[in-house]
């Protein structure tokens, strides 16, 4: 599987922001239209846009699904969503509105048999579970409380439930754009027979470089763009 560059269009309150470390007052960026960000990314190469509603994440309710079906409907690339996906009801919902693949956090941890059923009927390529690390451990509810569990672990018993990707962040380097921590990704890649997609801490190539030497297939990549510390274009050239 070729290694994928993929932005974050990260949606709370109606706006496009970036958390440091997943702290909802801890806003590092803000702009006020996600709908143009995420076409702005779709016009510079992206081929998968990686939409999460904080909201969601942060509440359980999805208050930001008009924008982002507002998206799906704008950008011709594939969409994965997450952010408040907690029932089979609201993760059928985002398969309707046309999500390709939807990343399920804090309900997989919770509920491996949602996980299992959606896996059943709409394939396991559609569906992403989101491993949270703190410290080594997985996190939930938006981050704020552990699970106890070792990311390998979790990431070993979503898989035989039918998980056919795994999205891991580390929250340690999450946002403070001081660069990536290799060795927990590899470890999972080494774990787990499906493919991982790594986030947090990606400030420069050299980080999504690190990144793919792990054998992960992608990188999900955020404050960086924003910021202006690399642009995608740049971002875009360790794929080939």
């Amino acid at each position: 599987m070729k290694f994928e560059v993929i932005p974050a269009v990260d949606i709370k309150d109606g706006k496009c922001v970036q958390l440091v470390q997943g702290v909802q007052s801890n806003i590092s960026w803000a702009g006020n239209d996600p709908i143009g960000m995420a076409m702005r990314w779709v016009d510079e190469g992206a081929k998968t846009l990686h939409l999460i509603d904080l909201d969601g994440a942060f509440e359980g309710k999805r208050r930001n699904a008009p924008l982002i079906e507002q998206i799906i409907e704008r950008c011709p690339v594939k969409i994965q969503v997450g952010g408040g996906i907690r029932s089979y009801g609201s993760a059928t919902a985002l398969f309707d509105i046309g999500a390709d693949r939807i990343i399920l956090g804090t309900a997989a941890i919770k509920d491996g048999s949602l996980v299992q059923k959606l896996a059943s009927e709409y394939g396991s390529e559609r569906i992403m579970v989101s491993l949270d690390a703190k410290s080594g451990e997985v996190m939930v509810e938006g981050w704020k409380k552990s699970s106890g569990l070792k990311s390998t672990d979790v990431g070993l018993r979503l898989q035989k439930l039918g998980a056919g990707f795994i999205l891991f962040t580390n929250i340690d380097v999450e946002g403070l754009l001081k660069g990536v921590k290799p060795a927990p990704i590899k470890e999972l890649v080494d774990a787990v027979d499906i493919p991982v997609i790594a986030s947090g801490g990606i400030s420069s190539i050299e980080d999504l470089i690190e990144i793919k030497n792990t054998g992960a297939v992608g990188a999900v990549i955020g404050t960086a763009l924003y910021k202006g510390n690399l642009t995608l274009k740049e971002a875009m050239k360790v794929i080939k």
